[in-house]
């Protein structure tokens, strides 16, 4: 099992659900300035995968990173669907703003993992992948098909990755979820590395997760990277959360009464929701994407921005974060 791939110089990184046209049609020389951005403020953990925009993140971080320096950076990807060229008449209707000419089908078998690799080293033109996360074999995205797709990938995708990773392949797998069942159930029947938890723990939303998903990971020796930690721009004012339109009840009052207090402390929220996340233990980084370079420049300055405990302190007085979370102050 491999768990120090993520040290302290990759506590933040950048994903590329934005860098996909998740929420607008990114031109290719925005993507460069935003990586490019990334990269000149330090950062050197980049995550993407086929699925966003259809390959097109993917491509668009490989023709960055595939000139720089491959001991100068890590890496993941994601496996789990597989893309045909399509005509564009024929792309099915996604999230995506602008993809590319792709259709896909979920596959968790061993061949189909094995080529879902040969096709992201070629898209990206990288002569290795640090990091494999097995992509979205979860209930919100394969329905009721889950425990067949489950069982596709415990005598493929589990076991072909944990044999590339001891043949040195690749440094480290896992899986890269929307839910915490399915990295439960990965544990359960087999060795991971480091998964990647989007959606299940962020400032506004984490009870859950600290009560079952932290001491499972903990208890097994996985470590967790966060992956839409600002709730997918919600906290960050966008009007969306978790990827969708519907802002559950409550929520908006809630950030609005974090950011008051910690306005009060000379932070923000950004910060604030960063930190929370980074006091966990049992996670080595974070990953917000970014439609603009502005916002990977607010990311770092958030991680550089240190938060008093009494600001921690206050937000569990008044029950906004859950008395057993992890805060800074108690690392």
């Amino acid at each position: 099992m491999n768990t120090d791939i993520l040290t302290e110089k990759h506590l933040l990184g950048l994903g590329g659900v934005a860098i996909g046209t998740a929420f607008e049609n990114i031109t290719d020389e925005q993507a460069y300035e935003i990586l490019n951005t990334a990269w000149d403020t330090g950062i050197r953990y980049f995550d993407t995968s086929p699925w966003y925009g259809l390959t097109k993140s993917e491509r668009r971080f490989g023709h960055f990173l595939k000139d720089k320096d491959r001991d100068d950076f890590v890496f993941s990807t994601k496996v789990g669907r597989l893309f045909t060229e399509v005509p564009e008449s024929e792309v099915p209707p996604t999230m995506w703003k602008k993809p590319l000419n792709y259709d896909f089908r979920h596959d968790y078998t061993a061949d189909a993992i094995k080529k879902s690799i040969e096709d992201s080293l070629q898209r990206t033109g990288l002569d290795h992948i640090d990091i494999v996360y097995i992509h979205d074999l979860s209930e919100d995205q394969v329905g009721d098909r889950y425990p067949y797709f489950l069982e596709q990938a415990r005598k493929g995708a589990f076991k072909v990755l944990s044999e590339m990773r001891d043949q040195g392949m690749i440094k480290a797998w896992g899986m890269g979820v929307n839910k915490i069942e399915p990295i439960i159930d990965c544990i359960a029947s087999a060795d991971p590395d480091i998964c990647l938890s989007a959606t299940q723990y962020s400032i506004l939303e984490h009870e859950d997760a600290v009560d079952r998903l932290l001491p499972a990971v903990k208890k097994a020796g996985v470590k967790l990277v966060s992956g839409a930690g600002y709730n997918s721009g919600f906290i960050a004012g966008r009007a969306r959360y978790n990827y969708k339109d519907v802002i559950p009840k409550g929520m908006a009052e809630k950030r609005d009464r974090i950011s008051e207090i910690a306005r009060k402390y000379e932070a923000d929220i950004i910060a604030a929701a960063l930190h929370f996340v980074l006091a966990a233990d049992e996670f080595a980084s974070i990953i917000p994407g970014a439609g603009k370079p502005e916002q990977v420049k607010d990311n770092m300055r958030a991680l550089q921005t240190e938060i008093p405990s009494e600001f921690w302190n206050e937000l569990k007085r008044e029950g906004l974060i859950y008395e057993k979370a992890q805060v800074p102050d108690q690392r």
